[in-house]
Order: C-alpha cells, then sequence, then structure tokens
C-alpha cells in the first residue's frame, strides 16, 4: 500500500501546489472510511462508503482541488459531499464550502465526522447537485465529485464570472473526461474547457438541467 499521505509521494506524482500538499497530509483518510478499511484508507486507491458510492484516491482528491487553483478566500460548491473527504480538504484551502449530498445517510454521516473534527466553514444541503445551492451563488469555484452526462447548465450558472468548475463529464460505467470550465469574465464570451484526464467516478443522480 502507498504511502500517499506524505507530500513526496504526490509531489511524484505531478501534485506541486505546496498549499495542497501541506493540507492533505494534515487529514487522515482513515476518519473518512467505514472502519473496517481503515487499514486500506492508506493506499492511494478508491474505496467504497455504502450505498454505491465510494471515496476517491488521495492523488485524483489532490489533482481536483489543485485544478481549482485556489488561493484562500473562495467560496467553494461541492457536489457529493460522500465521505466528507473531500470536503474538509477544501476547508483547509479556501473560505467557505458549500456542500450537497443527496443521500440522506452519507450527508448526516460526514457532517458528523466534520463537526467532530472542527470544521466550522463547511454549510451542508441534503439534496439534488445537479441543481446546485442557488441561494448562496455565486460560486468562485465548483467541484463536482459525481458525474453527469453532460455539464449541468444550473451549476455552471451559479459560477462567478472568471470561476472555475471541475466535473467528470460521461456516461455511467464508462469513460469520462475530468474537465475544467472557467467562466468568461464578460457576458457573451465563450467558457473555456479543458480536458484534464480520463476518469471513473459514480454517476450524478437527480435529474440535471444538461447543456446538450
Amino acid at each position: 500500500m502507498g504511502d500517499w499521505g506524505r507530500a513526496d509521494y504526490l509531489s511524484r506524482h505531478g501534485i506541486k501546489d505546496s498549499r495542497v500538499l501541506e493540507a492533505i497530509s494534515r487529514l487522515n483518510r482513515a476518519d473518512f472510511v467505514p472502519e473496517d478499511l481503515r487499514e486500506e484508507a492508506r493506499a492511494d486507491v478508491p474505496l467504497p462508503i455504502g450505498h454505491g458510492q465510494t471515496i476517491s484516491q488521495p492523488y485524483v482528491v489532490a489533482l481536483m482541488t489543485e485544478a481549482l487553483q485556489l488561493q484562500g478566500d473562495e467560496r467553494v460548491l461541492e457536489i457529493g459531499t460522500g465521505s466528507g473527504y473531500q470536503t474538509a480538504l477544501l476547508s483547509l484551502l479556501c473560505r467557505a464550502v458549500y456542500t450537497v449530498e443527496i443521500i440522506p445517510e452519507l450527508a448526516r454521516s460526514a457532517r458528523e465526522v466534520l463537526e467532530r473534527q472542527g470544521f466550522e466553514n463547511v454549510s451542508f444541503r441534503e439534496g439534488d447537485g445537479s441543481l446546485g445551492w442557488p441561494e448562496q451563488a455565486p460560486f468562485d469555484a465548483i467541484l463536482a465529485a459525481a458525474a453527469p452526462p453532460d455539464v449541468p447548465l444550473q451549476l455552471f450558472s451559479q459560477l462567478k464570472p472568471g470561476g472555475r468548475m471541475l466535473i467528470p463529464v460521461g456516461p455511467q460505467g464508462g469513460t469520462q473526461q475530468l474537465l475544467r470550465i472557467q467562466r468568461a469574465l464578460r457576458p457573451g464570451e465563450v467558457p473555456q474547457v479543458e480536458s484534464l484526464l480520463p476518469v471513473r467516478f459514480v454517476p450524478m443522480t437527480g435529474q440535471p438541467l444538461s447543456q446538450g
């Protein structure tokens, strides 16, 4: 099993942001997985967390967080709280996290874990993540930990001008593409879209409003 928690492991695999490396080293991944998987939490692999969901491998969590290019004062929307591991990392790197989870049991357990560990800049919502959190929009950044077949327009519309979204997009059971989408600064301009790497994420449930 890889000693993924060490900054040198992640940096050898391409993670360069010192803030991300320091923050992920402060987290104990075993705190976010079922008790019978805590030994396996040291491995750089995804793990099941129940209800058909997974906790992503630490490298992917670090890569997605680094790609948001957070400076520390952002308000970030997270779609798919899951175990709360990615939520905790974001919490250490930005001003406020707004996280949405559609599975009530996961939403409650993640909230308990994060509150027990003293994360105070996280707000929680149970519901359809594809709809975002319009009452708190706009956001500086959006990170989705589940894959819709297309980019949900409702989510994209909640980005600030110049804001960035990280989202895996593609078919359930097939290869998806992890996209970084930057909203244009001016109305009418085309957003910048980059494909970072092929990935496999659980599907985004709910009923997304797609760009088509």
